[in-house]
């Protein structure tokens, strides 16, 4: 106890928690399908024998791995290649007798100069970089050493297109565009234009503009079928504006996305209190083009918030501040909400009023 006074201070006490007050936090804590970073909690089971499905679309597979494990496979790869071509040269001066001629003027061997395997490596390392032969090269006398020369240089650019593309590919992926895309803290819902809105807002960090930005939501929840079939992750869309466009984006500012609570919206019938006790996440999808990159290159942003026990019946306020012509909005934008009319009951009871 004195230790913990030591860290937080003499005005800090420690209070003994009761057993139900434990199982109260653990009731509060909620599993995500979809972590605010973006990353799905979804791990694939029983597969059995579907694994090998991973292996016919190979090159999907490598772009899809870690970058330790991409680097790994990448130097393994050239290293086994390079040993095994290097080898393949050493057998045929070793079966010609090539090694043991080396003293021999009036011999002419298949490859000059290569008299044991290291010599033969740096042939191969020549030959594969294409630096030109000096002291090695190969000679007319050895048929069996052209078709060798010739299986090397396919072998070769298989090799470097396959590997060099899947490392173009990872490279290109704009995974670390997207940590640009910044969302606000938590999602609202208040009264705008006379209606119930559900609100969440969203802006570009870059200069850069994206091309062709739209968005879209899911919600995800539990729900049983009149047949009696339980579905545990059932998605229902949620309307952001697809009638009227509003669902493209022009992402020079934060901007404000709405979802009207009407009566094709799935909260239509949840009062604040009915809600913050139901079991649901709200998943935003965020697509766009890059516009920096030579070719189209399509990126997901995918954040996600779940039921709160805090009052939702808040708005999203602007802060912003001007520089002579330019409109500067505040970065802490994630985080500005300010009090709204407080709504307990439902929009069909609103509505009905």
């Amino acid at each position: 106890m004195s230790a913990l006074r030591k860290k937080f201070g003499s005005d800090y006490q420690v209070v003994t928690t009761t057993s139900s007050s434990h199982q109260k936090d653990k009731r509060r804590k909620r599993q995500r399908f979809v972590d605010k970073n973006g990353r799905c909690n979804v791990q694939h089971g029983n597969l059995g024998g579907e694994t090998s499905r991973y292996l016919s679309d190979l090159f999907t597979t490598l772009v899809d791995l870690k970058w330790r494990w991409n680097l790994f496979i990448f130097i393994l790869t050239y290293t086994v290649a390079w040993l095994f071509m290097a080898s393949m040269w050493w057998v045929i001066a070793y079966i010609r007798g090539d090694l043991y001629r080396t003293h021999d003027e009036k011999y002419t061997p298949c490859v000059a100069n290569v008299y044991n395997f290291p010599s033969a490596f740096l042939f191969f390392i020549e030959t594969e970089a294409t630096i030109g032969y000096g002291h090695r090269y190969i000679t007319d006398k050895c048929p069996e050493g052209i078709i060798l020369f010739l299986f090397q240089s396919i072998l070769g650019s298989i090799v470097d297109a396959f590997l060099i593309g899947c490392m173009f590919i990872k490279m290109s992926q704009p995974k670390k565009r997207a940590e640009t895309l910044m969302f606000s803290e938590n999602a609202a819902i208040s009264m705008r234009d006379g209606k119930l809105t559900l609100m969440f807002r969203v802006g570009n960090l870059r200069n850069s503009h994206m091309v062709s930005a739209q968005i879209r939501c899911k919600l995800l929840k539990s729900r049983q079928t009149p047949e009696g079939e339980f579905l545990p992750l059932d998605q229902l869309e949620l309307d952001v504006g697809f009638s009227t466009g509003a669902d493209q984006l022009f992402l020079v500012s934060p901007l404000t996305i709405c979802h009207v609570i009407d009566t094709k919206s799935p909260f239509y019938e949840l009062s604040q209190r009915s809600m913050q006790t139901e079991q649901f996440e709200i998943v935003v999808i965020l697509e766009g083009i890059v516009e920096t990159t030579v070719f189209v290159l399509c990126f997901p942003r995918v954040p996600s918030w779940i039921p709160s026990p805090a009052p939702n019946t808040s708005s999203f306020c602007w802060s912003r501040g001007r520089d002579h012509l330019r409109t500067i909005p505040d970065c802490s934008w994630r985080s500005l909400i300010s009090p709204a009319t407080q709504m307990t009951c439902s929009a069909q009871s609103t509505m009905l009023v």
